[in-house]
């Protein structure tokens, strides 16, 4: 059974902080390279970074240098610590294994929102 939970996502001024994290089922989990990924209303989903099975990441434009993406195996959680924050990043964050720029065509969660305004 897939499943897919994010949160930690909320209101923040620029230049803040937030971390979010993803429960993941196993299943999904144990054998996927994993990702973030936003999308704004009116937009395409969009790669935020992903994380290999073995831990290697990769960050999209400028998220690079400001965030941070992480994963547990052991608990099947997917985090990422979000530093420096721009109103730009304003979106909803869905955790899910990473497929391309606009992720998988398949299961999705319900996504956590990041809004970052003064």
């Amino acid at each position: 059974q897939v499943q897919l939970v994010e949160s930690g996502g909320g209101l923040v001024q620029p230049g803040g902080s937030l971390r979010l994290s993803c429960a993941a089922s196993g299943s999904i989990f144990s054998n996927n390279n994993m990702a973030w990924y936003r999308q704004v209303p009116g937009h395409q989903r969009e790669l935020v970074a992903f994380i290999t099975t073995g831990g290697y990441t990769f960050y999209q434009g400028d998220t690079k240098g400001r965030f941070t993406i992480s994963r547990d195996n052991a608990k099947n959680m997917l985090y990422l610590q979000m530093d420096s924050l721009k109103p730009e990043d304003t979106a909803v964050y869905y955790c899910n294994k990473y497929s391309g720029s606009q992720g998988p065509d398949d299961y999705w969660g319900q996504g956590t929102q990041v809004t970052v305004s003064s």
